[in-house]
């Protein structure tokens, strides 16, 4: 039996109630696979800042290190009113647990199933099918900058993009490595700003030419971002992997979550393939919807899928695959208090899929 410790940090507003059914599923996976996870449950978010001032704490951070995966929730606002001051969560929790493991790249899968809405007339999901690769330690997002004569008429703010050549060529070359396997169209589009940010994707074009002569099986496709932007709306049958910079990815993988549906069944990876990785849904904490058993949890449950594909249990992540797409078409919307069922009503759908398998 194979035996995996996971960290579960549920997170804040409708996080606890999202994470809740991804474990419910977790639950019915190893009863009908026989896996077993050690899970331990770490208050982190805003509840603990409130009451104590930490974010996380080194031993925290020391424990992570040792895990198998994480499993985590939004993290911010609990209910409307108790916002903590923009970047200090961002900064101190998320962005510290993808620097501090080095949770290089951000995966996101854009798939449309069968029975959620596309807002794209006449797609659908032989349409929609790529995956985003976007680098997710350095960028605009490392830190690196700082205000002169702040507070004053003469203020100058300077936020740098951070781009290493280690840092391009792990990140582009596991996208190489995911569209080799991935065998669909072969085809890797790098998203960028050459023609503007004449120095930092020269060096992601350059490193993204000489790391695809490794793979002479892959097309090598090349978008500036905004083009990129108008083309996914309009023809996202082009795509099949794309990779880009920390920051242009997280912009266009809220457009990739639009195209599938929304942010109700959009989840992600945070992956160090070499060490711990962590998988969440990639929604916000949606504190209105907070307590009232409302939001849906298929972007979480989702998140599980990506985990146990992860850890190698591809039979068992098949299975949590097979069992949301059969219970989309169940569904009659996708936002919260839209679908026709309860949070834990469509944890217990999916649930049930997994045991029957059907």
């Amino acid at each position: 039996m194979s035996t995996y410790r996971l960290a579960v940090i549920p997170g804040d507003g409708t996080g606890p109630e999202m994470i809740a059914e991804g474990l419910k599923v977790l639950d019915a996976v190893e009863d009908r696979f026989g896996l077993l996870t050690e899970r331990v449950i770490y208050d982190l978010g805003t509840d603990r800042y409130a009451r104590t001032g930490e974010i996380l704490p080194d031993s925290v951070l020391d424990e992570l290190r040792g895990v198998d995966a994480i499993y985590k929730g939004p993290i911010g606002s609990r209910y409307p009113g108790d916002e903590v001051p923009p970047g200090v969560l961002e900064r101190g929790l998320i962005l510290r647990l993808r620097f501090e493991l080095d949770q290089y790249v951000n995966l996101r899968p854009v798939k449309l199933y069968a029975g959620v809405p596309c807002p794209i007339v006449g797609k659908g999901p032989d349409d929609v099918d790529f995956v985003v690769i976007r680098e997710n330690t350095e960028g605009t997002y490392a830190g690196s900058g700082g205000f002169f004569k702040k507070g004053t008429p003469d203020e100058v703010a300077l936020q740098e993009s951070v781009n290493t050549r280690k840092g391009i060529e792990r990140c582009v070359r596991y996208a190489f490595e995911l569209t080799h396997a991935r065998d669909r169209k072969k085809k890797l589009t790098l998203v960028g700003k050459t023609n503007v940010l004449t120095y930092a994707h020269d060096l992601w074009q350059r490193t993204f030419d000489e790391v695809g002569v490794d793979y002479p099986d892959v097309e090598r496709d090349y978008s500036h971002v905004d083009a990129w932007c108008f083309h996914v709306v309009t023809h996202p049958e082009w795509f099949d992997v794309v990779v880009t910079d920390n920051l242009f990815g997280d912009i266009i993988t809220d457009l990739g979550a639009a195209v599938q549906g929304g942010m109700g069944v959009a989840a992600s990876g945070n992956l160090n393939p070499e060490g711990v990785s962590m998988f969440e849904q990639i929604g916000g904490t949606a504190p209105t919807f907070a307590g009232q058993n409302a939001i849906n949890p298929m972007a979480a449950i989702g998140a599980v899928q990506m985990m146990l594909v992860h850890l190698g249990e591809v039979d068992a992540a098949s299975a949590v695959d097979v069992a949301m797409a059969a219970t989309f078409p169940r569904l009659e919307g996708m936002g919260a208090g839209e679908m026709g069922y309860s949070t834990s009503e469509v944890g217990d759908m999916v649930a049930a899929a997994v045991s029957t398998g059907r």
